[in-house]
């Protein structure tokens, strides 16, 4: 019973937590002020009106429903499923991009000391630069290059951004992994003459992974609000994005429909997120101590 309920205990919980966002929703929907609550002349807390706000089953419902009143229109849920299928190509592309930028980042800082003082301020400062700011240029750039037959597209200046937010958690992640082994594993290695390459593959590779998991977890989030961010910037049409941008225009006359691309979004990123927990349990074995078990 202990068993069964250890492995199904984050699946409880998390639903939990969505249904307590639903009837903290509901509920003040049904009893908060029509105005929203007011701090002077600040609404700290959104208007209740139908308008504003719609009931929880109201946006569960407009999926079901056909996208425009014209004649052959695809249901809110088949365009969502569409765009969030695109946008999560794009943010997997990203991902891949990250994860290997990341790593070899990390390998170097790791490898040589002066390399980590000196590129390390400028991968943490990377971050603070807009994302909506650089997506523009981004695409701008890629469409000067042009490797042989290939042409760039919008759609590589959206995987290039999201790689941008997904190569952070993985580069800082994996260099606290690779630097995490004893001194005193390490003083035998050295001692036994083991060489730095076979020290990374069978020593500092395994002591990270309880580091990575978390960090490709978060860098796969990360890609997703990438992909997202960077579709809106350059106005890439077939994703999230972009959808986000045409239905909140149909906000004042149907107040359901914005919130379809926003869930679809927040579906795209648990998928992301739950693909590295599959991969957490391949390696479930290196994530408390860094060793495989026997």
């Amino acid at each position: 019973m202990t068993q069964i309920w250890n492995r199904f205990r984050a699946v409880f919980f998390g639903v939990l937590g969505v249904a307590a966002v639903v009837a903290t929703w509901d509920l003040y929907k049904a009893f908060g002020p029509e105005q929203g609550v007011l701090v002077g002349d600040t609404r700290v807390l959104p208007r209740t009106t139908e308008l504003a706000m719609p009931h929880s089953w109201e946006m569960v419902q407009r999926f079901g429903e056909p996208v425009t009143g014209l004649a052959g229109a695809p249901d809110a849920f088949e365009a969502v499923f569409e765009a969030s299928m695109f946008s999560l190509g794009l943010a997997a592309r990203g991902w891949v991009i990250g994860v290997v930028v990341g790593m070899l980042l990390a390998l170097l800082m790791s490898r040589l000391r002066i390399v980590e003082s000196a590129l390390l301020p400028w991968v943490i400062l990377s971050q603070t630069v807009p994302l909506i700011a650089i997506a523009p240029l981004v695409r701008r750039w890629g469409s000067e290059i042009e490797i042989g037959g290939y042409l760039w597209s919008s759609e590589d200046s959206v995987a290039v951004i999201a790689a941008y937010l997904a190569f952070f958690p993985v580069a800082v992640g994996a260099l606290r992994g690779l630097k995490s082994p004893d001194k005193t594993h390490l003083d035998l290695m050295r001692s036994y003459g083991v060489g730095w390459w076979r020290t990374l593959l069978t020593l500092r590779l395994p002591s990270s992974i309880p580091y990575l998991l978390p960090a490709l977890r978060l860098a796969a989030a990360s890609a997703v609000i990438g992909a997202v961010v960077a579709e809106v910037s350059i106005g890439l049409k077939g994703g999230l994005g972009r959808m986000v941008i045409d239905y909140a225009v149909a906000a004042s006359g149907d107040p359901a429909k914005p919130w379809a691309p926003i869930f679809g979004a927040v579906a795209v990123g648990l998928v992301a997120a739950g693909a590295i927990g599959l991969l957490g349990l391949a390696l479930r074995p290196f994530r408390l101590t860094g060793v495989p078990s026997r």
